[in-house]
């Protein structure tokens, strides 16, 4: 068993390539976007993830391309402060914490770069694992009625078809690959917390100088930070609201909706509404979580996201993604020659650590978890060492 195909090109996609290739695999990543993703939100890696981060060469290179806040400040509805920190922001936590952020789209790059020097440090990339992209692609339909084949066989939406010892989801909230593996329970697994959000990016219009700034009443909320030297703008903003029935591939009905729920709200939301409708990077979905009773069925198996979302209410899930792409991959090199097996202990492994960093979602609904449990549950799992595999 040596040819894995992961669906995502994203942080838990992208990890899970480079450890299976250190692993001696050979895994392909498919993407349906024409390359890695740009654009997100400022994500957090914290806890057992920064060692993750550590053992694939990255750590330093992430703490230089991390966030710079130097406080944050909340406001009313009408703009007004309330109150402000220079300790903590409610996006990374506590300033002088050891845990970094990182905008997604510069994290993903980082790790994007390590999957394609460990194919330039291959004497024979073709032959030696490294990793092949088919971007443009995603995966149409799976088959594992065929016990004699092995593996699972593929077929894609360009019309491709080809035979995998496993496939790995690491395809995010609405998994593709969940729905076809798992089939109608799929729709069961995804739990609605009470809102919806979307993040953009703009100029730095209020001329923010690494400072986070919160505007939220009762209904809506809107968050500003700048990046790049404070030459732009993240904006996350969100509603509550009960689960919506929205077209996920209309971003025009998904900025309508954004649009007349944000109306309540004061501040500067007139003037990032007229951005959100420019912007080339727009995301909108809801705040919900993944919660599954098994993230394998045969040879198919869920990383991340896709298997167990968090929801950015916990902070965790690129952690969770990270940690999670790093276990499978070492479980299947463990036991090379029993997929079953390997996948059972990669779950053993993981629930623990997932039920804790996703009940952080729910803690403390508007206030976040309290830094006590966020400190035990990103710590919750150790990676072992001194068998060599990481070397």
């Amino acid at each position: 068993m040596r040819n894995v195909l992961i669906s995502g090109a994203g942080v838990a996609g992208l990890a899970l390539a480079h450890w299976l290739r250190r692993a001696g695999f050979a895994p392909t990543v498919v993407e349906r976007a024409p390359s890695v993703r740009p654009g997100g939100h400022a994500v957090d890696v914290r806890g057992v993830a920064l060692d993750v981060l550590d053992r694939m060469g990255l750590l330093a290179d992430a703490r230089r391309a991390r966030t710079r806040m130097r406080g944050m400040s909340m406001h009313d509805s009408d703009g007004n402060e309330l109150w402000r920190s220079t300790e903590m922001t409610y996006s990374s936590g506590r300033l002088d914490s050891d845990d970094i952020e990182i905008l997604r789209e510069d994290l993903t790059e980082l790790l994007h770069r390590r999957v394609r020097a460990d194919a330039d440090d291959a004497d024979d990339a073709d032959d030696a694992g490294g990793a092949a992209f088919l971007f443009g692609d995603s995966i149409a339909a799976l088959d594992q009625s065929d016990p004699e084949e092995g593996g699972v066989h593929v077929t894609f939406a360009s019309g491709l078809s080809r035979t995998f010892s496993l496939v790995v989801g690491a395809d995010g909230l609405r998994s593709g690959v969940r729905r076809l593996a798992f089939g109608s329970e799929s729709g069961q697994h995804l739990h609605h917390l009470g809102a919806h959000v979307a993040v953009f990016s703009t100029d730095n219009f209020p001329g923010l100088d690494n400072w986070q700034v919160w505007v939220r009443n009762e209904q809506a909320s809107y968050c500003l930070y700048p990046v790049r030297g404070n030459t732009e703008l993240r904006a996350t903003l969100g509603f509550m609201s009960p689960p919506l029935d929205y077209d996920h591939r209309d971003t025009a009905q998904q900025k309508a909706l954004l649009a007349e729920n944000m109306a309540s709200l004061g501040g500067d939301t007139g003037t990032l509404l007229e951005a959100m409708r420019t912007a080339p990077d727009f995301y909108f979905a809801a705040m919900a979580q993944v919660r599954m009773d098994h993230w394998t069925r045969g040879r198919v198996a869920l990383v991340g996201d896709a298997g167990y979302c968090p929801s950015p209410l916990s902070g965790q899930g690129t952690s969770l993604a990270l940690v999670g792409a790093y276990v499978l991959a070492r479980e299947l090199s463990a036991s090379p020659a029993s997929v079953a097996d390997a996948l059972l202990r990669y779950e053993e492994r993981m629930r623990p650590f997932v039920a804790l960093n996703q009940a952080l979602a729910t803690e403390n609904p508007g206030q976040g978890p309290s830094e006590e449990s966020l400190t035990v549950a990103k710590n919750a799992l150790t990676l072992g060492g001194g068998d060599g595999w990481v070397v």
